[in-house]
């Protein structure tokens, strides 16, 4: 079956029509008398996600020497405030904490822990107020010294030095045995062993595999995050 040409070109001006609507419903008016703040032009409907790719913190790196330690991306058709240098987030974070405590009501948020997370928790209200203060009461627990005769000035320290005096000695004895090694997995089994002994009172061995499978999994998580599955649902959740 075979159109006129003029039937064609009027389909066509008609779907570029609807998809220019379309597009244009989803964008963020800047409202009058503000200016669009400094930062790259994203794609229609997907935004910045494409540039981000895998190093998502080191593409903001770059984009921050164009454009300014205060700049906008688009994830999907959301606007998002980047800040970079520590005056500026020490700005925004400490001196105007009550305006950017937030948190951007994302896909990936509620996939992870049901969206109940201290971390992840799209909540800016009194319950994400009492969650803070909750944490930050039990971080001054460990700010108590451990006892009259120990050394150390509190707990966290106790647990810091001990681990500490262990990596020592499995750095040295890895040494001696292997003449070279690569540090990072220890330090990160040194970092979760800390956060053990405080959160349960347990001190693990380097190759406990129940603390590897704890660490493991976290790693599996970051890798999940930094390969953009994640960023890739919250585009398509924000484009929906």
């Amino acid at each position: 079956i075979s159109y006129p040409i003029s039937s064609l070109i009027l389909i066509a001006l008609t779907v570029f029509c609807l998809t220019f609507m379309v597009i244009r419903s989803f964008w963020k008016q800047i409202p009058k008398g503000l200016k669009r703040l400094p930062g790259p032009r994203g794609y229609p409907l997907i935004g910045n996600v494409l540039e981000l790719r895998s190093n998502p913190h080191l593409t903001l790196t770059q984009m921050s020497q164009t454009y300014g330690d205060v700049m906008q991306i688009q994830i999907g058709t959301r606007p998002v405030l980047v800040l970079s240098g520590l005056d500026t987030i020490k700005q925004a974070l400490v001196k105007q904490g009550e305006d950017f405590m937030g948190r951007p009501d994302l896909y990936s948020f509620h996939h992870i822990g049901d969206g109940q997370s201290l971390t992840f928790s799209t909540d800016s209200g009194e319950v994400w107020r009492a969650r803070r203060k909750l944490a930050q009461n039990a971080l001054k627990t460990f700010s108590v010294s451990p006892s009259p005769n120990s050394s150390s000035t509190c707990l966290l320290e106790e647990h810091v030095s001990k681990e500490a005096d262990y990596l020592v000695m499995k750095f040295l004895q890895l040494m001696e045995e292997e003449k070279r090694f690569d540090p990072y997995r220890y330090m990160v089994v040194s970092v979760a062993n800390v956060i053990c002994a405080m959160c349960f009172g347990k001190h693990y061995d380097h190759d406990d595999q129940e603390l590897l499978s704890i660490v493991n999994l976290n790693n599996e998580f970051g890798e999940v995050a930094a390969s953009g599955c994640l960023k890739g649902s919250d585009v398509h959740r924000v484009s929906d």
